[in-house]
């Protein structure tokens, strides 16, 4: 499965929950970090790439500085996506591998539709909420302007086009509780589904 959802949806919760309830959660942030950690071949690739000036004071990564330098410039992006996306794809290659057959596993991408991969899973969970809850996720807990917060969410991709790419919607405006028996529900309907041979909805 694919887990997705915007800036203050609630997803990294629902990730939390779901390991929770002992699903195998995959995180390709994650794992995208630590495929540059300091000694990994992919770090030299970055520094080779880009310079050794990304490098702190201990030798690991600056992420600041290459977050500016990437955003800033798609050709720059592109070439740091080159290094990094293989390397993960082969971590998660290798993490599956070791699954127990028929294991569900559940892959938290927060690009997964910007990237078109909903077609790569058996089914794609988007964790929702409004805008206006997004925002306010973000300037309590946060701290940052509601501006900076509407930027954030212009930002990435539409609302409408993540929701037509679920296949499951994790409504997340209420208590963390709520959230934790919608999971429950969700849990329970995949794993009766997938019993049954069919394909989730």
């Amino acid at each position: 499965m694919g887990l997705t959802g915007g800036v203050a949806s609630g997803k990294s919760s629902v990730s939390a929950l779901l390991r929770e309830a002992g699903v195998t959660v995959i995180d390709a942030d994650l794992l995208a970090r630590e495929v540059v950690e300091p000694g990994t071949p992919g770090l030299a690739q970055v520094v080779e790439e880009f310079g050794d000036h990304l490098l702190t004071a201990d030798g690991s990564l600056d992420r600041v500085a290459l977050g500016r330098l990437v955003f800033a410039d798609k050709s720059a992006r592109r070439r740091l996506e080159a290094i990094v996306h293989p390397l993960v794809y082969e971590r998660i290659a290798a993490l599956e591998a070791q699954l127990a057959p028929g294991e569900l596993v559940v892959h938290d991408i927060p690009l997964l539709v910007e990237n078109d991969r909903a077609g790569d899973f058996d089914a794609v969970l988007v964790v929702d909420a409004p805008e206006e809850v997004q925002v306010e996720r973000m300037v309590r807990d946060r701290g940052w302007s509601a501006g900076d917060a509407r930027a954030r969410i212009a930002a990435q991709v539409a609302r409408e086009r993540r929701l037509a790419a679920a296949t499951v919607v994790i409504e997340n405006t209420g208590t963390r509780e709520d959230l934790r028996h919608r999971v429950s529900e969700v849990l329970e309907e995949l794993r009766g589904e997938e019993r049954e041979g069919r394909a989730p909805h």
